[in-house]
């Protein structure tokens, strides 16, 4: 499972552990949160290829480091980048956008940030309310056939908006939240996907930590956790309790529970790849271990029941 692996129908490949990059511009001593470069550089050195980032994740920071790094130290083919744009920053407000010419615009800004001619994978970062999906769509189509990006993203769409999206089969990849406590979308966006040879990439994948084993029956949560449904008390206790009991399929594959996660969702059939973010150096190679972890079909089964879909 460590080998590069093709995104859907793209012909693009990638290493089935990619780098969610939203922290990287939030260099921390406190959270060990190392400079954004080096956790860049130490992911690509060691085979960890994909990288997504977003305007978003720093106003552009995110992607300025990634640039640079990349720039500095390696071939732009080295790594394969997907970024995504919709938001506009207004005085104190943010809103969407989605037209055409503005999408143009952000890829175009994209570029520079990155310091690239061409982005591997643009995502729409979330709908608007106005712009069809499909004259979305139609923008990075033309920009694909310009060269400026290789594969079309949506990300936070609802099935009815992906298939408004996808109306030409421009769509080539899907990212949305899924993880073992949020499964619904195994029974909405996946068959759908799976139908159109779309690839689809989870975010969200350890739902704040909760599904890592980072606490346990005796943690006391704090007031920034209670306002997100997985830590509300009624549930919290019991899915603590449901993560605890992966510890032996865990320790059975000598990897930590977060690795037995991910190891199982890269069983599901339209996802390719996931995107766990890092930290520092050291979680990139943790992160890494779950790609040789292989479930079989009674520990699928077992985890399934352990977390049944909603």
């Amino acid at each position: 499972m460590g080998k590069e692996v093709e995104l859907g129908k793209t012909g693009i490949r990638v290493h089935p552990i990619g780098l969610g990059a939203n922290k990287i511009s939030e260099a921390d001593e406190a959270t060990h949160t190392e400079y954004g470069g080096k956790i860049i550089q130490t992911a690509i050195e060691h085979g960890m290829n994909f990288i997504d980032t977003a305007f978003m994740y720093g106003k552009g920071e995110s992607e300025e480091i990634i640039g640079k790094t990349l720039k500095d130290n390696f071939l732009r083919n080295d790594a394969v980048i997907a970024t995504k744009g919709a938001h506009v920053f207004q005085g104190n407000s943010i809103i969407l956008n989605n037209h055409p010419d503005f999408l143009t615009q952000a890829v175009d800004d994209s570029l520079r940030r990155l310091q690239t001619d061409y982005i591997d994978l643009y995502y729409i970062h979330f709908p608007d309310e106005k712009t069809p999906k499909y004259e979305a769509v139609g923008a990075l189509q033309r920009l694909k056939e310009a060269g400026k990006i290789r594969a079309i993203g949506v990300s936070n769409f609802t099935q009815e908006q992906l298939e408004e999206a996808n109306e030409d089969g421009y769509v080539d990849v899907v990212q949305d939240e899924y993880n073992l406590i949020e499964r619904a979308n195994e029974e909405t966006l996946f068959p759908y996907c799976q139908k159109n040879n779309i690839s689809f990439v989870p975010y969200f994948p350890f739902a704040s930590g909760l599904l890592a084993g980072t606490y346990d029956k005796n943690y006391t949560l704090k007031e920034n956790q209670k306002n997100k449904p997985q830590f509300q008390e009624d549930v919290f206790y019991d899915h603590v309790e449901n993560v605890d009991k992966l510890r032996a399929l865990a320790h059975k594959h000598k990897v930590e529970i977060a690795h037995v996660v991910l190891a199982f969702y890269l069983t599901k059939k339209p996802i390719d790849t996931v995107i766990p973010g890092a930290r520092n150096g050291q979680q990139v190679m943790d992160n890494l271990r779950a790609a040789k972890v292989d479930l079989n079909a009674y520990e699928l089964e077992l985890i399934e029941q352990i977390f049944p879909i909603n």
